[in-house]
């Protein structure tokens, strides 16, 4: 590792590509005062992200969220963790090295995601799933255009749609003024939900992570109300829902003092 700017060396976190458990190998997590803002360290020295980069946020709440969570993974030294154990730190990674670089990179990742809007995609049957794909979705569609303008196209069945020119400006438009924790934790909530829209209302604070992680899950809950319990899809949708849920928090947390 490298000093630099007067820090102490730095002590790299694993990576969300990281495979299987690893061994704690700090005795204690805090966080302090630094330049631009506050650190994380463990045992002394501070965190360096995958790409060699100070963990540093300008949020002391949220620097002391994340020592947290890096004092409880693992349980003591010598215990085992795994990335999972450690969100606050993937995502404001994620707003550190690729965020903050290239905004613009992260718009358009998230435009991919206008065309396949979950909200726009309804089944022709059966008749209790379309009842309530209607009744959950249709409301969120409304908010979206009575607060933006926005007014997207919905199909049956599952053949592509492409969204008018005129709805993918405005995406762009209210993708472009948003700022780098928010462009990260919507990096982490959309493809959760395959919904922007559910996303963009939890980032406002129209819905909770909670209630948008519902209302996303509404074909699957119906699917095993109607044809059994699925072990598999309740943990997909308890993770999906953790994730959202995750991201809220590390948002909440970057506009705190």
């Amino acid at each position: 590792m490298t000093q630099g700017n007067g820090m102490k060396e730095g002590v790299s976190p694993p990576t969300p590509q990281t495979q299987g458990r690893r061994k704690r190998f700090w005795a204690l997590a805090a966080a302090r005062p630094a330049e631009g803002g506050f650190s994380v360290e463990l045992d002394g020295r501070g965190i360096r992200l995958p790409g060699g980069t100070p963990l540093c946020v300008t949020s002391r709440a949220l620097a002391g969220a994340i020592a947290d969570e890096w004092a409880h993974a693992g349980g003591e030294k010598g215990g085992d963790f795994t990335p999972d154990d450690l969100p606050l730190t993937r995502i404001a990674g994620t707003m550190i090295e690729r965020v903050a670089p290239d905004p613009a990179a992260q718009v358009s990742a998230l435009l991919h995601y206008v065309d396949g809007e979950l909200l726009c995609y309804r089944a022709d049957y059966p008749a209790l799933l379309c009842a309530r794909q209607k009744a959950e979705w249709d409301p969120q569609l409304a908010w979206l255009h009575a607060r933006y303008g926005i007014d997207m196209a919905v199909t049956q069945g599952i053949m592509p749609l492409s969204q008018s020119q005129a709805v993918h400006v405005a995406w762009r438009s209210i993708l472009e003024k948003t700022d780098n924790p928010t462009l990260a934790a919507l990096g982490v909530m959309v493809p959760a939900m395959k919904s922007i829209v559910l996303g963009l209302a939890v980032v406002t604070g129209a819905l909770s992570a909670a209630k948008a992680a519902e209302i996303a899950s509404v074909d699957e809950r119906t699917q095993m109300e109607i044809w059994g319990r699925d072990d598999r899809q309740e943990e997909s949708l308890r993770l999906a829902a953790v994730e959202v849920t995750d991201a809220s928090r590390f948002l909440r947390l970057c506009h705190m003092a």
